[in-house]
């Protein structure tokens, strides 16, 4: 068996960016010419710049998928904020292990599913903004969550808006078949993402690791 896979097809570009990027980018360069043209020099340098951190933030780098049978990879770059068994949630019954991954707008904001399997439900509930490092942000911000059937457990990964993010993509639905790995959607600007497993997975990351979408083994299933 090999080692590692790929879940979407790589790239050709040397510098992939996410499409949901480029009508910003195509808008700060579009600015930045209009400026330079009209000789407003301060402004032309604050619309390239934005326009660069623009590409820099909706970077979609290709991943290589660890090859291990009861591996689940981290669906978002980030660092661990939080691993523990939670009495309850609203996504899926019973006890869970539950991971929290925060995102800064420095990290790639592309989210990978953690898992195969099939989607059971998708569900979107708006809500506040509050920073997404903060615990209460799992409850009461704008979230998205996906619950897949994998081999028979319930395995949940929720999108969850920070203090700036106001958008989150999803581009899955309920009885798509998803690959581990795969990219599915992303948050814009700062967020968070919590993964929900079935109490007896065994986790491999502790608060504060720094984690990779698609790359890194956050643990393992029952």
């Amino acid at each position: 068996m090999e080692k590692y896979t790929w879940a979407d097809p790589p790239g050709e570009s040397a510098f992939p960016i996410a499409k949901a990027g480029y009508p910003l980018i195509y808008a700060g360069a579009f600015a930045t010419t209009i400026m330079a043209l009209l000789g407003f020099q301060i402004l032309s340098v604050l619309f390239l710049c934005f326009t660069i951190f623009t590409c820099f933030f909706f970077r979609d780098p290709d991943r290589l998928i660890p090859n291990e049978e009861k591996g689940i990879v981290s669906p978002a770059d980030g660092r661990v904020l939080t691993v523990n068994v939670v009495d309850s949630n609203p996504f899926i019954e019973g006890r869970a292990l539950k991971i929290s991954i925060f995102m800064s707008v420095f990290n790639v904001h592309v989210n990978r599913n953690p898992v195969a399997g099939s989607v059971k439900r998708v569900i979107y509930n708006p809500g506040h903004f509050f920073r997404a490092n903060l615990d209460k942000a799992s409850r009461e911000n704008e979230h998205n969550a996906i619950v897949l059937d994998h081999a028979g457990h319930e395995v949940c990964y929720v999108q969850i808006a920070g203090l700036v993010a106001r958008r989150i993509l999803c581009g899955i639905k309920p009885g798509d078949q998803v690959i581990q790995g795969q990219r599915f959607g992303m948050i814009c600007f700062g967020s968070r993402l919590d993964v929900y497993l079935p109490v007896g997975a065994d986790p491999r990351v502790l608060p504060g690791d720094k984690v990779f979408a698609g790359s890194t083994v956050i643990g393992n299933m029952p």
